[in-house]
């Protein structure tokens, strides 16, 4: 008796977004795609920077990429085709490579070269999400992924100059959601690296909060040694300590993910059927 393949459904993809280094963004991607699965989604994880450490924290072997990202997006192989599984149940990869260093420039002359990833990630496939872990700068890279998007997250460091620059991002998604994809929104705004013991996070907690409002997740990341540790072990920190303080706030920014996931699609559902549409 053959058992039976997954449905396949076109997935929800979120970029994880922010043009600055430094801010937690590959440890976001990893622990929250790592989070939904825990919660019980199947997701993929796109590494879209050309660093590949989304990819090697959660195992993979620089050795063992036979196709990358890069294959994807130039048409030289499918997600499938690409896609490797990982330790974790549930959680797949679609690893980087350091071809993908180059493909600013290839993308410069492509045609539909603003759409590449979108074509590739919104079709059927059997993922409940797909989270894609942007370079750190506002590239054509990031560009294909925000186009892909129904909804950026955004990792903001409690240290100081942490808002410098987000209000060029802000600008830059609503000129793609105007050009390019009328989906895009964001879908929240995540403290990272916060420390309790000083008096700074607290405050920069409170400007962010303040600019941002309810779009700032209630969940905050900690400074945590053992998320730090974790990624040398290929591992993200759920797996690797799951009782870390680091890992405990991920699962709950999971949650709360979910939680407006739901709010979003309703709303959603409730403006098609206004414009005098149903919905099968």
């Amino acid at each position: 008796m053959s058992s039976q393949k997954p449905a396949k459904r076109i997935p929800r993809i979120l970029s994880v977004a922010n043009q600055k280094g430094g801010v937690g963004k590959t440890t976001t991607a990893v622990n929250l795609a790592t989070a939904l699965c825990a919660i019980g989604k199947k997701v993929l994880l796109v590494d879209l920077d050309p660093q590949g450490n989304a990819g090697t924290g959660l195992g993979v072997k620089r050795s063992a990429i036979k196709q990358s990202t890069y294959d994807v997006i130039f048409g030289d192989a499918t997600v499938d085709e690409a896609v490797q599984k990982t330790k974790v149940p549930r959680l797949s990869v679609l690893p980087s490579s350091i071809h993908l260093s180059g493909a600013e420039i290839e993308l410069v002359g492509a045609s539909r070269r603003e759409y590449r990833l979108q074509e590739a990630l919104r079709v059927p496939m059997e993922y409940d999400y797909v989270v894609i872990d942007c370079p750190p700068s506002l590239s054509l890279l990031t560009l294909n992924a925000l186009v892909a998007s129904d909804s950026i997250i955004v990792p903001l460091q409690c240290e100081f100059y942490a808002l410098e620059g987000l209000s060029h991002l802000v600008k830059t998604i609503e000129r793609i959601k105007k050009t390019f994809n009328s989906r895009l929104e964001i879908h929240g705004v995540v403290l990272t690296m916060f420390d309790g013991r000083n008096n700074l996070s607290g405050m920069v907690a409170d400007d962010v909060r303040e600019y941002f409002g309810d779009k700032v997740y209630n969940a905050v990341i900690p400074r945590n040694v053992r998320l730090s540790e974790a990624p040398s072990y290929g591992l993200p920190a759920i797996v690797y300590d799951m009782r870390c303080p680091g890992a405990k706030a991920y699962i709950q920014l999971a949650k709360e993910v979910l939680r407006r996931e739901k709010e979003i699609v309703g709303n959603r559902q409730e403006k098609f059927i206004s414009s005098g549409n149903e919905v099968a």
